[in-house]
């Protein structure tokens, strides 16, 4: 039985936050994987222009290259539609009947997941490991896991993890400004991003 942490997102593009977040959790839950899984049409994100999902698709296979124990699945993708958590979170489950499942995301979705389309649905498929920054109150996630897994009846697991200043935002803002990211994404994604001169 393998041991699978999930982490999905825009990833417009990746960086290496996400990386880190990814390696952070394979160590500190004994991952034997991490599967990174880019958003298609993200209903919370409807309003945001991104790039095209064949960009961030391929962007997100390049930076799993560069890592252990990373792989890339296009599974969002390729559905069409609103994409949601729910849905890919029980296809993997489906099709993975012998692994645990371990969702990835920050603390603070631990506050909104309730408001997710079928979070009870999420909580009967994998463990969540939220990620708690330095500058986070632990004494409060404590309190908001215990409720939720009252309430949904799952498990949650709390996971320290330095807070970064690098964010998709950021890289996009000095790719159009002409300013360096180097460091910022994995080099593979710089020369890509360079190559079909995203983001200019």
């Amino acid at each position: 039985m393998r041991r699978i942490g999930i982490l999905g997102g825009t990833f417009d593009p990746i960086h290496i936050g996400h990386l880190m977040l990814a390696e952070w959790a394979k160590s500190e839950a004994s991952l034997d994987e991490v599967w990174l899984i880019p958003n298609g049409l993200s209903p919370m994100k409807a309003q945001q222009k991104t790039v095209s999902a064949k960009d961030r698709l391929q962007m997100t296979r390049l930076a799993a290259k560069e890592g252990m124990g990373l792989k890339c699945l296009d599974l969002e993708t390729q559905r069409e539609g609103y994409t949601y958590s729910y849905q890919t979170l029980e296809e993997l489950s489906k099709a993975n009947p012998d692994d645990s499942l371990f969702f990835i995301l920050g603390a603070d979705c631990l506050y909104t997941i309730e408001n997710w389309k079928y979070p009870q649905r999420i909580f009967r498929c994998c463990e969540l490991i939220a990620a708690v920054r330095d500058d986070s109150s632990l004494d409060e996630m404590e309190k908001k896991s215990r409720e939720l897994e009252q309430r949904f009846g799952g498990r949650i697991l709390l996971m320290p993890f330095v807070r970064t200043a690098i964010s998709s935002t950021l890289v996009r803002e000095r790719i159009q400004q002409g300013k360096s990211v180097r460091y910022m994404v994995p080099d593979s994604v710089l020369s890509y991003i360079k190559e079909k001169g995203l983001y200019q």
